[in-house]
């Protein structure tokens, strides 16, 4: 290594800004992430999410039934550069059928965009969201989308983000109008007022600006509402607190910005607002020890597998967050829990489905490995260290599916299919300890619509899912002072008609009903039976290769 080496490291940390974008479905936080992408000149052209047979789609939305459908259901991620700044901005899915995605997300980005529906206001799946971010005290910026519409009063938006979501509220942009009197935003900051004229193909930097806040022409020329508008900042003013960096970097703090995505409108000031507030990468926890992001050494997080983003080669990628050091292309890495070495020479950057070669990476970077079934999600990828990264979530699921494939002969490309999604987290896939009618388990019946739709399209099987009796999943686990391995077994033995086996082998007991598990769990009282596995399960990995 270069004696400049850590500083260059260093330097480079500091201009990494990883976020992600989260909402409720339809709040339009897939536009926005376009309009982002459209502003950065990272992209020339947006598409429009709402025209799916149109030809253009949404950059990010690459999946065949998230262009038909219109809705993301899969995140994505694209890195741009905007003012001296690398952004790292990960797209995630809306549908609540597909949190657990967006929460594995959530673990690798050090702030969110939140968007809201400027006329539903806070709404279930942000609630959900929030109460990740709020877990982890991810910094939270919120964007109130749509104000073009007729919507509600800015004021009850502001009170009801403070009740609902428990944060105080900076304001840093305010409106003018709404619907057909929309006339802009005034930037509370800046002191100055962008003037809202409607088209989604408006480039940056053309809308007008007015300097100042207190022009009596822009009374005249914009009206009650503008007089409306100065009314409602002079009570914000009074009642909202100061903008604290330390409330917001906790996530005790939002700032909070007003505009209308599909126009182009008031994204200018989100994106220099992410840049400038947005912290660049923190250190990380492993259960070994805290690692620095400055650290000369690379390590890093699989947070996302995604099988056939490019559907004619197959492929299948690991979706890696940097933690430290600096990655360059072939270093020798070691994958912790299989202590298998890497030399990755085709890791990738994204654009969504557009990719690039890359040279190098840094701690805040997203980075993809073509892998074929060497990476699992939660693996830690380091050049040699013993270390783990904790925190990636993987919920016990709430619906159960058969799924038997249509023709015999295709028996091994069902398998096969499900093995891959079941390992990139698109379903849970079980394996009945006994009897060959594989299970599916999801948050929501969306998935099994798509996981078929899939296997059809991507896998050519197409698939009869039919309803399952179970209803709970409970992992189990028993620690080495109660028997260990020995315990397990008996367990799984004596329950062999209920266990099954997931995508990372790790025993799972399936019932019918809740009363049936606090039975099981007063007569096997050393087996632990978690609602909630963190990562590829190390502890289930060693209990079961013996």
């Amino acid at each position: 290594m270069s004696t400049d080496q850590p500083s260059r490291i260093q330097s480079e940390v500091r201009r990494r800004r990883t976020f992600a974008i989260i909402s409720h479905p339809d709040a339009g936080k897939t536009t926005l992430t376009e309009k982002l992408l459209l502003f950065s000149g990272a992209i020339q052209i947006a598409g429009s999410v709402k025209a799916r047979k149109a030809t253009r789609h949404a950059t990010s939305d690459w999946m065949e039934i998230e262009k038909q459908r219109g809705i993301s259901v899969a995140s994505s991620v694209m890195q741009m550069e905007y003012r001296d700044c690398v952004i790292n901005l990960l797209d995630t899915p809306g549908h609540q059928d597909f949190s657990e995605d967006t929460y594995r997300v959530l673990t690798a980005v050090d702030a969110a965009l939140m968007v809201i529906d400027a006329a539903n206001g806070v709404e279930p799946q942000t609630r959900r969201l929030l109460q990740v971010c709020r877990a982890r005290n991810t910094p939270i910026l919120t964007f109130v989308n749509k104000m073009d519409r007729e919507v509600q009063d800015p004021l009850a938006l502001m009170d009801e983000i403070e009740q609902e979501l428990g944060m105080t509220v900076v304001p840093f942009t305010w409106p003018v109008g709404m619907g057909k009197h929309f006339h802009g935003v005034m930037d509370l900051r800046q002191k100055r007022m962008r003037v809202f004229s409607p088209g989604e193909d408006r480039a940056a930097g053309t809308e007008e600006v007015l300097d100042g806040l207190d022009n009596p022409a822009y009374a005249e020329r914009f009206g009650m509402q503008y007089e409306n508008a100065q009314s409602e900042i002079e009570l914000v003013n009074e009642a909202a607190p100061a903008f604290s960096e330390s409330d917001f970097l906790t996530g005790r703090q939002t700032p909070m910005f007003f505009g209308s995505a599909v126009n182009n409108f008031g994204v200018q000031e989100v994106l220099d607002a992410l840049v400038e507030l947005a912290p660049p990468p923190a250190e990380r926890a492993a259960m070994q020890r805290v690692v620095q992001p400055e650290e000369p050494k690379f390590t890093g997080v699989v947070f996302k597998i995604q099988a056939n983003m490019d559907p004619a080669h197959r492929d299948r990628i690991a979706f890696l967050r940097v933690a430290s050091g600096h990655f360059e292309r072939g270093m020798r890495l070691k994958v912790v829990r299989s202590g298998k070495e890497l030399r990755p020479n085709t890791v990738v950057s994204f654009l969504s489905q557009r990719r690039e070669l890359l040279d190098e990476a840094f701690a805040g970077d997203i980075i993809g490995i073509p892998n074929h079934g060497v990476l699992q999600l939660g693996d830690t990828i380091t050049e040699g260290e013993a270390l783990q990264y904790t925190g990636l979530p993987f919920f016990a699921p709430e619906m159960f599916r058969s799924v038997e494939v249509a023709d015999p002969l295709k028996t091994k490309q069902l398998r096969e299919g499900l093995r891959q999604l079941g390992e990139e987290g698109a379903i849970q896939v079980f394996r009945p300890e006994a009897g060959s009618v594989l299970l599916l388990g999801a948050v929501g019946q969306l998935q099994f619509e798509v996981v078929a739709h899939r296997l059809e399209h991507e896998y050519k099987v197409k698939a009869r899912i039919t309803a399952a009796r179970y209803n709970v999943a409970r992992w189990v686990t028993c620690d080495e002072a109660d028997g260990g391995e020995k315990e397990l077994r008996r367990f799984i033995d004596h329950n062999a008609h209920r266990v099954a086996w997931d995508a990372v082998n790790a025993p799972t007991v399936l019932l019918e009903y809740a009363g049936e598990l606090r039975a099981m769990q007063e007569n096997w009282p050393k087996i632990k039976f978690h609602a909630l596995r963190e990562h590829a399960g190390l502890v289930f990995q060693k209990q079961m290769d013996a």
